[in-house]
């Protein structure tokens, strides 16, 4: 037991090294917005997807080319636009001349064979479109005609969506967004960042990024977080938590009941233990307990309840109906 405990230990010191050495680099380029980096890794780190929604301009895309340099992993960026098609995406086969001057089928993959993908504005894509992205993303491969490829290890997609224009958009369909991990909400940064900026964009410094980290840590840091066990405490409270945002159940608040008309699906409580125990060992623990569950709970839960009509006229927000859960949980 003792040399259980040992491991675990050293364990939790290899994964918070490389996290925080990661996030420390990102920083460099990344101005404020240490919630955002610090949700973006864990999701990388806990093996999910996450969704990115802000307006534009406020550094989204260069955030995740950042984490790629720091982790050495190859990058692909797809801007979404209406007239896409999967196989933009997803690769297809090119007629190519061969040295005997004859011509053969030749499969050239598309920007989704990567390790990091930045799917820019993804509620631009059609749903044909859409649905072959977060395709691969579910099974982690690409299936064009007879041909599949595995996607190599660790791979993430990272979307961006914009709030506030809707305009030629297709919204994601809710069993869509439930693929997703976690839901990051990027805000605008404070005074002091603004300095911050003006300095390091207009002037002639040129920042470079060191790699320190690459797939093989990330994989191992991946193993870390599913080795660490759950105390039933935890396992209780994270599962009262998404049977609270199912309208009618025995611990839906009155808010849930009121303005819910969908809940967190059984995906909820599968993002919510990988989350808590990145925040566990984040938070130097060897287990995960209830305060690492409500931790994540905002941006676990937030994209995963669907709201009535009465919500949306009363300007009810999916973040206050999971405060009111946990309240009733406390």
């Amino acid at each position: 037991m003792v040399n259980s405990l040992t491991d675990l230990a050293k364990q939790r010191q290899y994964f918070t090294d490389n996290f925080f050495a990661i996030a420390e680099e990102v920083s460099t380029m990344i101005v404020g917005q240490q919630a955002v980096v610090e949700g973006v890794l864990t999701a990388l780190c806990a093996g999910g997807h996450v969704l990115l929604e802000g307006v534009p301009g406020l550094g989204k895309t260069m955030l995740v080319s950042s984490i790629s340099k720091a982790v050495s992993l190859p990058f692909s960026r797809i801007q979404f636009t209406p007239d896409m098609m999967p196989a933009d995406i997803q690769g297809t086969s090119v007629l190519m001349e061969t040295e005997s001057g004859g011509h053969e089928l030749t499969f050239q993959p598309g920007p989704i064979v990567s390790n990091l993908v930045l799917a820019d504005e993804i509620n631009r894509a059609t749903p044909k479109t859409q649905s072959a992205l977060l395709e691969v993303m579910q099974e982690k491969q690409v299936t064009v005609g007879r041909r599949t490829i595995k996607l190599d290890e660790p791979f993430c997609v990272m979307a961006t969506q914009n709030p506030v224009d809707q305009e030629g958009t297709y919204p994601l369909p809710e069993a869509q967004l439930d693929r997703f991990l976690f839901k990051l909400e990027v805000g605008y940064p404070t005074e002091q960042d603004y300095h911050t900026i003006i300095d390091r964009t207009t002037s002639g410094e040129q920042i470079h990024l060191n790699a320190v980290a690459n797939g093989d840590v990330l994989n191992e840091m991946r193993r870390i977080v599913r080795s660490v066990p759950v105390t039933e405490e935890a396992k209780t409270f994270a599962i009262r938590l998404v049977m609270g945002t199912q309208p009618q159940s025995q611990y839906a608040s009155t808010k849930v009941n009121s303005y819910v008309a969908l809940g967190a699906s059984p995906r909820g409580i599968q993002s919510l233990m990988l989350a808590g125990k990145v925040k566990a060992l984040l938070n130097k623990r060897l287990s995960v307990r209830p305060d690492d569950i409500i931790a994540v709970a905002h941006p676990v839960l937030r994209h995963r309840l669907v709201l009535n009509f009465s919500a949306q006229a009363a300007g009810i927000s999916s973040d206050s109906i999971i405060s009111s859960v946990l309240e009733g949980l406390a």
